[in-house]
């Protein structure tokens, strides 16, 4: 018996009468903690800032109003995204079928979750997997545990049932013990390491999961860019949540005329602080970069964020590789746009990138060819959270979808149902002709009328020897 297994039991229970629900009435407790959450605004921000020294107002634009934003874009869409699908264009030999394509809840979903954004992180994907009529495990962050506490208590003051949706120990044991546990997916917020982890373990089971991992995110500047604005969205994207961002600017790729204006400008906005980060691993392992760094002869300008200046486009340095929870940025020149995008590359973590140009077409031309999950131009981060946009990296960043329509059809898996009418089933019919299948080949798909006549008069021939049997 493995360690939720009673808790497993219950959801299990409460999930059979949840799905048979209508949608639009699953919908109804979504609301209702959509009101809830702006009601408990003030006393989220006092458990966020306890937990995780989140600022109040920055807690309020990131974390309350992204989660509000996908309960209302679920009230409002799940039913249509979720309604059963009718499937036309069928060839001729699937004559009388009728298919529908129906969208079936994955049963006991399990959640682990993070602290760095306590609510939104956590309640889009649980909002989302009950939406789909699941139940939900949910592990919270063991940094997070008042949030946690609120945020459970939100969904069980809107109307979802207890066993529905389950809190589980906030303790770093508990997690590896919800993967071994009778869940049916697992949606899993973290790092790399621990994500390659539990997707070995999951393997095993044949247990399907989304893992939304780390990033190593590049910022592109191009020479005709606004290189104020693009200085701005550099601080922005690097200091933003004290730079505990998965989708941080971890690297600006500038073209080289418009590099020494650029890194001044960055330079000026940057402040002399050093804020207090929720992990201090973080910052050890933002030492042992800046460290790497200097011994490649990069300059180190200290300050929030902190810049490493590669002057001379030193590649595999560690902080253009490696992830990070701590704000600190490299500035790196390039020559020409596959310079800049070898330069991208040099990461296996391929989360999110943007793009700072006055060039809308030049930008999504590039965009094109950076293998990430999302690229913004002119903007960073914020325009990720779009509640009708999925979001998900690639390579070493994860697999599967969260938020928008693609997450939302994640927690649930393709059921086909096929009616077909008549009795004819040439076949299934004892000693079938060959005819059939080899003339409607050569009558759908054949080269040139000639061949399709004589494929349409052997079918015939094979139709007709058929019903004389």
């Amino acid at each position: 018996m493995t360690r939720f297994s009673n808790e497993c039991a219950r959801a299990r229970a409460a999930q059979a009468a949840w799905s048979q629900l209508p949608i639009r009435e699953r919908s109804s407790p979504i609301r209702e903690f959509r009101h809830r959450l702006v009601e408990s605004a003030d006393t989220l921000c006092a458990a966020a800032q306890a937990d995780v020294r989140r600022d109040p107002d920055e807690f309020v634009a990131t974390d309350l109003v992204p989660t509000a934003s996908a309960a209302k874009f679920l009230e409002h869409r799940a039913a249509s995204i979720l309604a059963p699908r009718r499937v036309g264009d069928r060839p001729l030999w699937l004559w009388g079928c009728r298919d529908t394509v129906h969208r079936r809840p994955r049963g006991v979903v399990g959640l682990i979750g993070t602290w760095n954004y306590p609510v939104f992180l956590n309640a889009v994907p649980i909002l989302h997997a009950l939406a789909a009529g699941n139940a939900v495990l949910w592990k919270p962050s063991e940094l997070a545990p008042r949030s946690a506490e609120i945020l459970h208590e939100l969904f069980l003051h809107a109307g979802f049932p207890p066993d529905l949706v389950q809190r589980l120990p906030a303790t770093r044991d508990a997690g590896p013990a919800l993967v071994e546990s009778a869940i049916d997916f697992l949606h899993f917020t973290g790092s790399e390491p621990v994500g390659r982890d539990i997707a070995r373990r999951l393997g095993e089971r044949l247990i399907p999961s989304t893992l939304e991992l780390s990033g190593c995110d590049a910022m592109i500047v191009l020479k005709d860019a606004d290189l104020d604005l693009a200085a701005k969205l550099a601080r922005y994207g690097s200091t933003l949540n004290h730079g505990q961002t998965c989708m941080a600017v971890r690297r600006v790729l500038v073209e080289r005329p418009v590099f020494a204006a650029f890194l001044e400008r960055l330079r000026l906005l940057a402040s002399p602080d050093r804020p207090d980060l929720a992990m201090p691993g973080e910052a050890d392992r933002r030492d042992r970069l800046i460290a790497d760094a200097r011994a490649a002869g990069c300059e180190v300008v200290e300050g929030n964020p902190t810049v490493i200046v590669n002057a001379k486009g030193e590649r595999n340095l560690a902080a253009n590789r490696e992830a990070l929870f701590a704000p600190l940025v490299t500035v790196t020149p390039f020559d020409s746009l596959d310079e800049a995008i070898s330069q991208d590359t040099e990461t296996s973590l391929k989360l999110t990138a943007s793009i700072v140009t006055s060039d809308r077409q030049a930008a999504e031309s590039l965009a094109a060819r950076l293998p990430v999950g999302c690229v913004t131009i002119n903007d960073v981060i914020v325009p990720t959270a779009h509640p009708g946009t999925p979001f998900g990296g690639r390579g070493a960043s994860g697999w599967g979808s969260t938020q928008g329509i693609e997450g939302l059809l994640e927690m649930t898996v393709h059921q086909v149902i096929t009616n077909r009418s008549g009795t004819f089933r040439p076949h299934a019919e004892p000693g079938g002709s060959a005819d059939v299948p080899r003339g409607y080949l050569r009558l759908v798909h054949g080269r040139g009328f000639r061949e399709r006549w004589r494929g349409f008069l052997q079918l015939f021939s094979g139709v007709r020897a058929g019903r004389s049997n």
